[in-house]
């Protein structure tokens, strides 16, 4: 076993807590992308950088010493959700915490200092591994637009493991929903509310119609629905005449799913045609399901090494995406691995100290041991 002390504690909680003062929303990557390429290159990785019109993906290789082992993918984001510019945190006691109007950024900045930290350990080391491909993917927080723009044909490992799980620490997530947007534009008629109303046909009526009657909240164990933004109208003397309506649903069933599709699409378009309304309406597919099933060589390799380390393996499905997803949908095998972050998306953003060393011990270990697998 890889010793505990070989993490450095203190220079992991600094290069943590380095990154997060770097700001980065979706999109806006540059400035933690150069930070990452130096510590990359530094561990003796060589960096690809991969743009795409939006932003760009790092890839960094670093070849093994055990002639043979299969190559394993390791993946973190860059960017994290807004506001982060002008963060104010505070370490005390152990626990590094957002203390202002912003959120922290361990999602998933605690992720990119874990990997830096047992790249540095490793390189430091000299220690015996299997070719490692390091993947920091843009945008996730968007709609994991950098996997989703990931040139998978310069990648050679079918293994990944992603730190990317806001859960109990020794959370493998073995199971993730298929999320689809959508943007409802709801068409009335216009009039002067004042002199004329019964000409109109109200848009924020019927889509306040609309919205009361779709399901909403925990449909079930695996289904969840969300209407999130609306907008329209343009003076309280104008009967509006559209509205846009923005909202989700997602769940890790497939039949579940469908039919509340259906059950959404279709009573948004019968309200609408039932008060003179048009309805367009436009889904996105943003990600699919995965499932992982419980007898995967590779699940129960990461099982074995969480025992391993003392830590009793937890097998969770999530309600959200991460990139895991777009691995899996390319037919690499990946697992999220919860790293220790607490309240993400939240300005009561945390992690402790314990926890961030404790991710990277077993992400250590992992990486380590991955070169005695075999897939059978």
């Amino acid at each position: 076993m890889v010793p505990p002390e070989y993490v450095n504690r203190r220079r992991l909680a600094d290069t943590f807590i380095g990154l997060i003062q770097i700001d980065s929303p979706s999109f806006r990557e540059q400035a933690i992308g150069e930070r990452l390429r130096v510590e990359l290159e530094r561990a003796g990785c060589a960096v690809e950088k991969q743009e795409y019109d939006r932003s760009f993906n790092l890839v960094g290789r670093r070849k093994g010493t055990s002639a043979g082992a299969l190559p394993l993918l390791v993946c973190a984001h860059m960017d994290t959700i807004e506001p982060t510019e002008g963060i104010e945190f505070s370490e005390v006691d152990g626990m590094i915490r957002s203390t202002g109007k912003t959120v922290l950024g361990a999602d998933d900045k605690s992720a990119l200092a874990q990997i830096l930290e047992a790249l540095s350990v490793i390189h430091e080391r000299d220690l015996p591994l299997g070719d490692l491909e390091i993947v920091f993917t843009s945008a996730e927080e968007r709609g994991l637009f950098g996997s989703k723009n990931l040139d998978f044909s310069r990648l050679r490992s079918r293994h990944a493991l992603v730190l990317d799980a806001c859960a109990e620490m020794g959370s493998l997530i073995v199971s993730a929903p298929t999320h689809v947007t959508y943007e409802m534009r709801v068409t009335g008629r216009p009039a002067h509310a004042g002199i004329e109303p019964e000409a109109g046909i109200n848009a924020i009526r019927v889509a306040a119609l609309i919205v009361a009657s779709l399901p909403d909240g925990r449909i079930s164990e695996q289904t969840t629905a969300n209407i999130g933004e609306i907008r329209g109208g343009t003076a309280t003397n104008v009967v509006p005449q559209q509205v846009v309506l923005r909202g989700e649903f997602r769940s890790r069933s497939g039949p579940e799913l469908e039919a509340l599709r259906e059950e959404i699409f279709g009573s948004a378009r019968s309200i609408a045609a039932a008060h003179g309304a048009e309805i367009e309406i436009t889904p996105t597919e943003d990600y699919r399901a995965f499932t992982i099933p419980e007898d995967d060589p590779f699940l129960q390799f990461l099982c074995g090494v969480f025992r391993k380390c003392g830590k009793a393996p937890l097998l969770v499905p999530t309600g959200g995406g991460s990139d895991a997803n777009i691995f899996n949908g390319k037919g690499i095998t990946a697992v999220n691995m919860a790293n220790g972050m607490r309240r993400v998306h939240s300005s009561d953003e945390h992690i402790s100290v314990d926890d961030l060393n404790e991710g990277c011990r077993l992400l250590l270990q992992a990486v380590t041991d991955f070169r005695g697998f075999e897939e059978r």
